[in-house]
């Protein structure tokens, strides 16, 4: 049975308006939209320097209040001429649509939540639609099936990673724990925290060991840092390869799996064939 709403004139106009840029109306609406969403989140940024808080601090409150209030009418609008409300609701742009306007409203009961307003930044990923930029939302689908790909390959890589901070911190707290930088490394929590920013190349410094012997293993697991950092770059970066050959449409009408090469005659899964496959058999076989 079908959830679908009747589609009145009235809905149909809005629907035009504000969820397609395909109308001159549709396309204003957008423009004027992401306008807004940089005006508010610029209010935002503004706000939190403390000079311009203190001489502007109503101007700030009234503007934020007049963003919150049209993001809010057009979050509603969108839900009243929508087909399917619940499904906007629940998808990415909802969620982000209702998280936009929220900070404003708990900032009546927890001052200074206003702050997550910055989250409206989110809702200029529209831009891609508004604009027709094809290419950069294929781009952005190359991105994600590269790295969602990769995901057990890089969960094994942190996990083994995680173990060997954990070592070496435990290793460099025994070492300095009786040395001139005992004060530092007083913990193997400490030291662990000190193991994560050598082995990442942040470096910021503030512990550092006084021993040969930890200084020695320091530079170690400094040089160690660059190879660990190229891993997870060449898996995200072979899986960019393997996501730009995919053709998704290619589905296996076996096991229903998707992510077959383009060139593909059999499922990698299972080893059925492809319909494109079958097809083209069928067409050698009657033509002979």
């Amino acid at each position: 049975m079908s959830h679908d709403r009747e589609l009145t004139p009235l809905k149909a106009r809005l629907y035009q308006v504000i969820f397609e840029a395909e109308t001159p109306a549709g396309k204003r609406f957008d423009v004027l939209l992401m306008i807004m969403i940089v005006a508010s989140v610029i209010t935002v940024f503004l706000e939190s320097i403390p000079s311009l808080r203190a001489e502007y601090s109503q101007l700030f409150y009234a503007l934020e209040w007049v963003f919150t209030v049209v993001f809010t009418l057009e979050y509603f609008l969108r839900i009243y001429c929508a087909l399917r409300p619940v499904r906007y609701i629940r998808s990415f742009y909802g969620v982000i649509d209702l998280l936009s306007i929220l900070p404003t409203y708990l900032s009546l009961f927890i001052p200074g939540s206003q702050v997550g307003a910055v989250i409206r930044i989110l809702r200029l990923l529209r831009v891609f639609r508004i604009f027709k930029l094809d290419n950069f939302l294929h781009q952005g689908d190359v991105i994600g099936r590269a790295l969602l790909r990769s995901r057990r390959k890089i969960a094994v890589f942190i996990y083994a990673v995680v173990l060997m901070v954990i070592v070496i911190g435990s290793l460099m707290y025994l070492i300095e724990a009786n040395g001139p930088a005992a004060h530092q490394f007083d913990s193997i929590p400490r030291s662990i925290y000190w193991a994560i920013v050598t082995i990442t190349t942040v470096g910021y410094g503030d512990i550092s060991p006084a021993t040969t012997l930890g200084q020695l293993i320091a530079a170690m697991v400094m040089i160690a840092g660059y190879a660990i950092i190229a891993v997870p770059t060449g898996i995200v970066s072979a899986e960019f390869v393997a996501a730009n050959r995919v053709n998704n449409s290619l589905v296996c009408p076996h096991c229903m799996e998707e992510g077959h090469d383009d060139d593909a005659q059999h499922c990698k899964h299972c080893g059925g064939a492809l319909i494109k496959h079958l097809m083209e058999e069928e067409s050698t076989t009657a033509s002979s």
